[in-house]
């Protein structure tokens, strides 16, 4: 995406009288503010429009398309006192930056009858509402309040508002969004209003959020105010350990930190470094969990060094090679690396080795530790990596398979948890296991 819209920091800021910064404007710590309070700089023009399909065009029909979009917020964008206002109409108020993992504040204040919202990573939308039962959009969730993603899909988590939190008109409303990977949670005037719900992606539903995208401002029939707009951007580490505590409760540690008790397997082809499990360089094998799981969710961090290669091996038998004997083996890869540019999609990252594709781009940069959580139920397996769902596969129903590979284990209902090393020394840690009951149908799971 920094590529994408790298050109758009050569555009001209459209400048405007300067004006006092009020003290609202300070950022808090932490945070630095992507509105100066006087001027355009560092946003842009882009409306409703597909990423992708602007991510296809030319340099040159790019550039046209964002010199006709920065013409209207010259004619429908103003600042005053500190404040960025819309009329209601013309191309939306975009970042030059994209952004991955962050924390968002930005407050707003709007008219009767109008109808804003925020785009995060160019996705439509944390939603603005007049919910009064005059604003005529009750029939479409209006009275339930602001803050919800409202074009997540009907009974989504996050579509509708926890709770209605929005002031009176004519006071400022103040919004505080996370969003990390698809993971989004909105608080409206320090009311709690989304909680960790997936932000769907709007422009092309069967796949993940963008890894990374840029903040919009959308303009919508009426005059919107934004202020103390202000970003900090969550570390790995940071986003780590919030995935983690959202994740739920009641897993076991199936590694202690220190050796590797409780394991079985190739136990002298894997090491314990600096608490966590990691393959011995030029060795593999399968470490796997002397308990055997049925149903269960898998919750870990994984360090991958460059062109790094290892797996997650799902109800493994305790014998043989994982990807076949077992359920599946789950690829734990470099995708990024010059000898994987040419693998079969079943092989990259997340993928349900042989079988089932997911979804690529997700990665952090090598060196850099990953969350990734696994969730197994009868024969479907979810896997979401930093925050983003890249699998939601039903194994049952695979018919094909990479080399037309026969993979007679892939209907076992139980086996060991573990890692299938494959020569390179990719970390583990924090490997924490719940059981689950038994699924009443074999549908694929909800989020």
């Amino acid at each position: 995406m920094r590529r994408l819209f790298g050109l758009l920091s050569l555009t001209m800021a459209l400048c405007c009288p300067p004006q006092t910064f009020g003290a609202d404007l300070e950022p808090p710590e932490g945070f630095r503010a992507l509105f100066d309070g006087e001027t355009f700089t560092g946003w842009h023009g882009m409306p409703h429009f597909d990423p992708y399909k602007l991510e296809e065009m030319s340099e040159e029909e790019r550039a046209a398309k964002l010199e006709e979009w920065n013409k209207d917020i010259e004619a429908h964008w103003r600042i005053e006192d500190g404040a960025v206002i819309n009329d209601g109409h013309g191309a939306y108020l975009t970042t030059d930056e994209s952004f991955r993992d962050y924390e968002l504040l930005i407050d707003y204040k709007t008219v009767p009858l109008a109808d804003s919202g925020i785009y995060l990573k160019n996705t439509p939308q944390v939603q603005i509402w007049d919910t009064r039962e005059e604003g005529k959009k009750w029939n479409l969730g209006a009275d339930k309040g602001s803050g919800g993603l409202w074009n997540n899909s009907p009974g989504a988590a996050g579509k509708d508002p926890l709770v209605l939190a929005d002031r009176p008109f004519g006071e400022w409303n103040s919004f505080r969004i996370r969003q990390v990977g698809a993971r989004t949670s909105v608080w409206l005037n320090g009311e709690h209003v989304v909680d960790h719900a997936i932000l769907e992606n709007f422009w092309k539903r069967e796949l993940p959020l963008r890894a990374s995208g840029q903040i919009q401002l959308q303009t919508h029939g009426g005059e919107i105010a934004w202020r103390n707009i202000f970003i900090r951007e969550i570390p790995a580490e940071e986003a780590n350990t919030i995935l983690r505590e959202a994740s739920g409760s009641d897993f076991e540690p199936v590694f202690n930190g220190k050796d590797l008790e409780g394991w079985a397997g190739a136990v002298d082809n894997y090491e314990v470094v600096d608490g966590a499990i990691r393959c011995q360089q030029g060795h593999g094998g399968t470490l796997y969990t002397e308990k055997e799981y049925a149903d269960f969710i898998v919750r870990l961090e994984f360090k991958l060094p460059p062109g790094g290669n290892n797996g997650l091996a799902i109800r493994y038998p305790g014998n043989g090679n994982p990807a076949y004997q077992g359920m599946t083996e789950l690829q734990v890869l470099d995708n990024d690396a010059p000898q994987y540019a040419k693998l079969d999609k079943r092989q990259y990252h997340g993928s349900a080795y042989g079988m089932a594709p997911a979804a690529r781009g997700f990665l952090r940069p090598t060196g850099e530790w990953n969350f990734q959580k696994v969730t197994v139920q009868g024969s479907v397996i979810q896997v979401e990596l930093n925050g983003n769902q890249i699998l939601n596969a039903d194994l049952s129903q695979v018919t094909e398979f990479m080399a037309n590979s026969p993979h007679p284990g892939k209907d076992l209902t139980r086996g060991h948890f573990g890692f299938a090393g494959h020569n390179d020394p990719v970390e583990f840690r924090s490997v924490e296991i719940k059981s689950l009951p038994a699924p009443v149908a074999p549908d694929k799971i909800s989020d």
